[in-house]
């Protein structure tokens, strides 16, 4: 037979410690980070869009510098080419070196040869 008073109430409930942080935090720590890390891509596109623009105007700049130089350069090549020609053809009478062998008044520049 039960004892007097009855028996003990069993416990079944779980006793377990919270573990860790809730979940409310977890979401504002994710949250926090997400928002960190989009502020730090718009800071690297903000200094590429500005690295993009310095780029595109050191160009715009060093083009006629660049042309310059080319210039001189057709320019030192060609008077090498006619003083090659007036050498080889030294004993070839009325060769003008330099002149054009076709009949057109346009200026026409010599295509320069690529040096790979």
């Amino acid at each position: 037979m039960p004892p007097p008073g009855g028996f003990e109430a069993i416990k079944y409930k779980r006793n377990l410690p919270a573990r860790g942080p809730s979940a409310l935090a977890i979401l504002g720590g994710v949250t926090a980070v997400c928002v960190y890390g989009f502020y730090r891509v718009g800071l690297g596109n903000s200094e590429k869009k500005e690295l993009v623009r310095e780029k595109t105007w050191s160009r715009l700049h060093l083009v006629p510098l660049l042309l310059a130089e080319s210039d001189r350069d057709a320019y030192r090549r060609e008077q090498a080419a006619i003083a090659r020609e007036k050498e080889i053809m030294k004993d070839v009478k009325g060769w003008e070196a330099g002149k054009s062998v076709y009949n057109n008044p346009r200026y026409r520049p010599a295509e320069q040869i690529v040096v790979l």
